[in-house]
């Protein structure tokens, strides 16, 4: 009961956060936000026991991102100009897109759901085998260490890369201002 409670209070400040951010025009004032929606879904992460994807959520989401936008703020205005065009044609696409994937979750088995494929075929077999095929007692970390490796590698790759870029922008920042002086 307690955890639904924080679910539905978590997914009301997401709620409210991403309203509030299609709603402001000072572009400091949105990237914050940003971060903090990042946040709050990190937390919503590890309420539903993904803390990989929570971590990974904090570090991209909230972390280089923010930098990569805040940098982008520097090189460009403060302000986003009022839009010229209506908003209906985006408001459309997005409501025939959040129908289409709800309509692609309805196969899904529910949530916990004992006979679900995940549960019947694969898990069982993660159960049983990693401790004698790795050796790891923790099945959870012989999943990420071991059977996930690749995926685990590849997130590293991107947070690394996402990194590498930021870096790259912020070291052509102070050129750039320098150049802009000159003129």
């Amino acid at each position: 009961m307690i955890v639904t409670i924080i679910d539905l209070v978590l997914f009301c400040m997401l709620v409210m956060t991403a309203l509030v951010i299609v709603q402001t025009r000072h572009l400091f004032a949105v990237v914050m936000l940003s971060g903090v929606f990042s946040l709050l879904t990190a937390l919503l992460f590890v309420t539903l026991d993904a803390v990989d994807v929570a971590f990974t959520e904090a570090a991209v989401g909230a972390g280089i991102s923010t930098v990569l936008m805040l940098g982008t703020i520097a090189l460009t205005a403060r302000r986003e100009n009022k839009p010229t065009r209506s908003g209906i044609l985006p408001f459309f696409v997005v409501l025939v897109t959040g129908a289409a994937l709800i309509y692609g979750t309805l196969d899904m088995p529910n949530f916990g759901d004992p006979n679900a494929p995940a549960q019947v075929h694969v898990a069982p077999e993660y159960l049983t085998n990693s401790i004698h095929e790795i050796d790891i007692p923790n099945v959870v970390t012989a999943i990420l260490a071991s059977y996930r490796g690749y995926d685990t590698l590849g997130e590293v790759a991107v947070v690394f890369t996402a990194g590498i870029g930021v870096l790259l922008l912020i070291s052509g920042l102070g050129k750039g201002r320098e150049d802009m002086k000159d003129d």
